[in-house]
C-alpha cells in the first residue's frame, strides 16, 4: 500500500475510529449456522460452505487460478495477478490465492464478458454489476461492503467479528478465533504491488467490490492481536483474498 492509502490503513489498524459500530450500540445475533460444500465446475475445487442468517458464503477463500494477464503498476511487472504467498502450492491448498482487485473482478473479462464491460481496474473507477461475479464460480458473486456489513450485525457487531469469525487454530502467537458461525477465517497474509509478502500467520485482507477512488478498494482486514474486523482501504494492486457470497435465488 501506499502514501496516502497505506497511511489510512496504517491508523485504521492502530485506531477502531475506521468502524461505524458504538460502544452503545446491541445486535441481536441471529442464532446459529449451516454448513455445506459447492464444487467450482472450472476446476473441480471444492469448497467448505455457511449459511449465516439470510447469507451464503464460502468458508474457505477462492483458489481460482486466475491467469494469463499480466500484471504492471508503473514500476513492477509480474506473468500474473494472482499469486500463492511465496509462490508455494502448499500456501494456496491451505490459504487460497492472494488477488489483485482487478483479477478479484475479472476486469480482463476471462471469466464473463460482463465483468470486462465495467472495466474495473487500477487507475479508474467503475460501476459494478449488481451482483459483481468477478472471478467467483457462477451463481456467486464478490461481496460489498454492504453485505459484509450485514454479516457483522448478523453475529454481533465489528466489534467482536473478529474473534467469532476467526479459525481455532493457525493465528500467530495463539490469538486463534472462537470460529463461532463456520466461518474458518486463516490468516493468508497478502502481497504488496512490489512483488513482497506480509502477514502469514498474522492478518487477513478480503476483497470487496466497494471502491474508494480510482486506486483503492475496500478489504476486510482481520488480525491475530484484534478482535474486530476493520474495513480499510487497499491499493487496487495489492495481492488479497477473496470469499465469495452466493446469489439470492
Amino acid at each position: 500500500m501506499k502514501n496516502g492509502v497505506f497511511l489510512l490503513a496504517f491508523w485504521c489498524v492502530l485506531f477502531t475510529a475506521c468502524s461505524d459500530d458504538s460502544p452503545t450500540e446491541t445486535f441481536d445475533p441471529v442464532e446459529g449456522f449451516t454448513l455445506g460444500s459447492m464444487t467450482d465446475s472450472r476446476d473441480g475445487q471444492t469448497y467448505k460452505t455457511v449459511t449465516i442468517g439470510s447469507q451464503t458464503w464460502m468458508a474457505e477463500n477462492l483458489n481460482f487460478a486466475y491467469t494469463g494477464v499480466a500484471f504492471y503498476n508503473g514500476a513492477y511487472a509480474s506473468d500474473s495477478t494472482s499469486w500463492c504467498y511465496y509462490n508455494a502450492k502448499s500456501n494456496c491448498d491451505i490459504y487460497g490465492r492472494l488477488y489483485t482487485w482487478s483479477a478479484a473482478m475479472d476486469s480482463a473479462g476471462i471469466v464473463s464478458q460482463k465483468n470486462g464491460a465495467v472495466a474495473c481496474g487500477v487507475g479508474s473507477m467503475c460501476k459494478p454489476n449488481s451482483p459483481h461475479r468477478g472471478i467467483c464460480p457462477e451463481g456467486w458473486h464478490v461481496p460489498t461492503q454492504s453485505e459484509f456489513d450485514a454479516l457483522y450485525k448478523m453475529i454481533g457487531g465489528k466489534s467482536t467479528a473478529g474473534t467469532k469469525l476467526k479459525s481455532i487454530s493457525g493465528w500467530d502467537d495463539e490469538k486463534n478465533g472462537i470460529d463461532a458461525f463456520g466461518f474458518g477465517l486463516l490468516p493468508a497474509g497478502f502481497r504488496y504491488d512490489g512483488g513482497q509478502y506480509m502477514g502469514i500467520g498474522e492478518k487477513v485482507a478480503l476483497w470487496s467490490t466497494s471502491e474508494y477512488g480510482a486506486g483503492a478498494a475496500y478489504v476486510q482486514l482481520f488480525y491475530n492481536v484484534g478482535e474486530y474486523a476493520d474495513p480499510v482501504m487497499f491499493s487496487k494492486a495489492e495481492g488479497a483474498s477473496l470469499r465469495c457470497i452466493k446469489d439470492n435465488e
